[in-house]
């Protein structure tokens, strides 16, 4: 069985926060909010966020230990991009575009042998 846990509309592009789910993919729960602990980007915060969210939701909702649950799917999209004029010289304009990302991640309990 798994559990998800979706975050939508987070105001960080999606190819920032991939550099971070893929050190953390297929890891165990525990080791994977150690490393989210050490970090040093924006993104860990948002996807430590999300994670403890899946747990919440595997042990609440589900019953399951929280000992035996581990990583199985973890992805990132690309949401809707806003917009944004910057006034240049001579009346010109440049376009900035502020980037959205939606994440997803999908708890599993390992088999105990």
């Amino acid at each position: 069985m798994e559990v998800k846990a979706v975050l939508r509309y987070i105001r960080i592009s999606s190819q920032k926060t991939r550099l971070v789910i893929d050190m953390i993919r297929g890891m165990d729960v525990s080791k994977a909010k150690v490393v989210l602990d050490f970090t040093p980007k924006k993104a860990a915060k948002i996807v430590k966020k999300v994670l403890s969210s899946a747990v919440a939701n595997a042990i609440e909702n589900h019953g399951m230990k929280k000992e035996n649950l581990y990583i199985s799917k973890i992805y990132v999209d690309q949401g809707p991009t806003l917009k944004r004029m910057k006034p240049r010289a001579r009346g010109r304009a440049d376009r900035i575009k502020k980037r959205t990302s939606h994440i997803t991640i999908y708890i599993s309990q390992r088999e105990e042998s």
